[in-house]
């Protein structure tokens, strides 16, 4: 993937050093603990890593709360120590994006500190602050995603502040343009440092409505969405005005016309909205972002009916961009649990093959390749919240958050104090050690399914349609050149078959087991995967 665009068809790895591992014994990963591992990472197969912030924070959101952009936090290491992965990864091959938060900060950023003292200081506009209304309750109905109201008192101006996620998270006001300016150039500083790209957490919600307008209320039976419940107050409201404004456009063309000032840099968004395929398809042009994904494939959902719809739907509205696909991320459910119930190896090669598969980039999360299914954290353990505010119907995002099980040890390898997040039992027996040891586990499986995906055009750089197929299997096409791969993938436990629709040679496909043929008809075990290379 080295050279032009090599973010196009990349496996982007997403390492979230709080629990990559601990190197200093203070029960927290850190920046060595990554450099440490880089060539693991690397004999992986995959093209980047993302890592997840390491800045100053007070880590009330366990770093997307920033105290100084340009600043790493002692808990991770030093400026010299990012500095040292980013040689090293480079000098494997692997391409560095990082988080940036442009959004939002934290309450202890000197920005919020000094805001706060007043409305007549040079930094006084640089929050969304707003009067109460007369009866001294917020100015309008916005709410928070972790749960409340979104607006906060502060004494000292007389004004509520903004804040879409904790209220130790206060919202930066992009209609100011000294704070545009600003957070572009935190951007320039990593850039110039030799960063390879960004992963722009909630990049649609940099602007507010200006007018403050309330949103409306949703119907209770759409009151569904991304990582909350529908007793969530926030899915009680289509976000209509606190966030996905038009004014972000032009936000996202100055962060494109700096990233094309830099060697092939490339951005990859985060896209949470009420139509959040419609806005990746608007973020994800060649004036703005060079790929973009969003949650549609981190729901419950796991039906082959409803990844054709929402890919499809996807590849109608991108005409001009790049999508990028994840099923697992840091802050929803693991996949092996959300979609099959718990630890189950065919699926997890299965799950990554299809993520693989289809057109675009991907994200793939720590420990993915190993099929970790999600920790149970019991509540006296949490961490995170999110999770605490919301206990028992949703239990936060801990139980994907917990660390990455090298060795089966009681430590699993992570650190040699008690590590922040307990690592289960479960997670032990799916380590790192324990698996190079076994030639038929995930982990081999994944290594040999992303080499052998690096030498088919078709999966990297190919377009994508789907074919009828029985209700539990997921049918598609990927073409390019001269190359058409015919990929069927059994999204159920039970075996099936399927009359395939043209002629068809059956591939052997590393890391998965051959499925057969016979007068045409393809049998499918549970959880089976087949390539297949279509005749002219």
């Amino acid at each position: 993937m080295a050279g032009q665009n090599w973010w196009r068809g990349a496996v982007i790895y997403q390492i979230y050093p709080r629990s990559f591992l601990d190197t200093n014994g203070d029960g927290v990963g850190d920046l060595p603990g990554i450099l440490a591992r880089l060539d693991y990472i690397a004999s992986l197969g995959v093209d980047a890593i993302w890592i997840s912030p390491f800045f100053t924070s007070p880590m009330a959101d366990f770093g997307y709360d920033i105290a100084d952009f340009r600043g790493v936090d002692p808990l991770f290491g030093t400026l010299a120590d990012f500095d040292r992965v980013l040689e090293k990864a480079h000098a494997l091959g692997l391409k560095v994006m990082i988080d940036q938060v442009l959004s939002h900060c934290s309450v202890d950023h000197a920005w919020f500190q000094e805001s706060r003292q007043g409305r007549d200081n040079p930094k006084s506009d640089w929050f969304v602050w707003a009067d109460a209304k007369p009866d001294g309750t917020p100015p309008n109905n916005w709410l928070s995603i972790f749960g409340g109201v979104a607006w906060t008192w502060e004494p000292r101006r007389g004004q509520y502040y903004l804040h879409n996620f904790l209220s130790s998270q206060p919202q930066l006001n992009f209609h100011n343009p000294e704070v545009r300016a600003a957070q572009l150039d935190n951007l320039k500083f990593w850039l110039d440092r030799g960063v390879d790209g960004f992963r722009l957490d909630s990049i649609n919600f940099p602007f507010h409505d200006a007018r403050l307008r309330d949103n409306p209320p949703k119907p209770a039976h759409l009151r569904t969405g991304r990582g909350f419940s529908a007793d969530n107050p926030y899915a009680f409201q289509y976000h209509l005005h606190n966030n996905t404004q038009p004014e972000n456009l032009g936000l996202l063309e100055d962060v494109r016309a700096l990233l094309d000032r830099y060697p092939d840099a490339g951005a990859l968004g985060e896209i949470s909205s009420e139509d959040s395929l419609a806005t990746t398809a608007e973020y994800c042009t060649p004036q703005r972002l060079h790929m973009g994904y969003s949650f549609e494939l981190l729901t419950a959902d796991c039906s082959a009916t409803y990844i054709r719809a929402t890919v499809e739907a996807l590849e109608a509205k991108m005409t001009e961009g790049w999508p990028c696909w994840a099923i697992s991320n840091h802050d929803v459910q693991r996949a092996v649990t959300r979609w099959g119930g718990g630890e189950d190896a065919a699926m997890a090669r299965q799950l990554l093959a299809l993520v693989c598969s289809l057109r675009g980039s991907v994200c793939l999360y720590q420990g993915e390749e190993l099929g970790l299914p999600e920790a149970e954290v019991p509540f006296e353990a949490l961490q995170d919240p999110y999770g605490k505010a919301f206990w028992p119907n949703f239990k936060g995002r801990d139980g994907c958050r917990t660390p990455m099980p090298w060795t089966g040890a009681d430590d699993a390898g992570f650190s040699s104090a008690a590590p922040w997040l307990p690592v289960p039992a479960a997670h032990r027996a799916l380590s790192v050690e324990a698996q190079e040891r076994d030639p038929a586990s995930v982990l081999h499986a994944a290594r040999a399914f992303l080499r052998w995906r690096k030498t088919q055009p078709a999966l990297v750089q190919g377009t994508i349609r789907f074919l009828d197929a029985p209700a539990q299997v997921l049918a598609l096409v990927r073409e390019h050149a001269a190359q058409r791969l015919l990929l069927a993938f059994n999204l159920s436990a039970q075996a099936c078959e399927w009359s395939l629709p043209a002629p068809a040679t059956l591939l052997d496909v590393p890391g998965l087991p051959s499925p057969a043929v016979e007068a045409g008809v393809l049998r499918l075990p549970p959880r089976g995967v087949a390539c297949a290379l279509l005749a002219d």
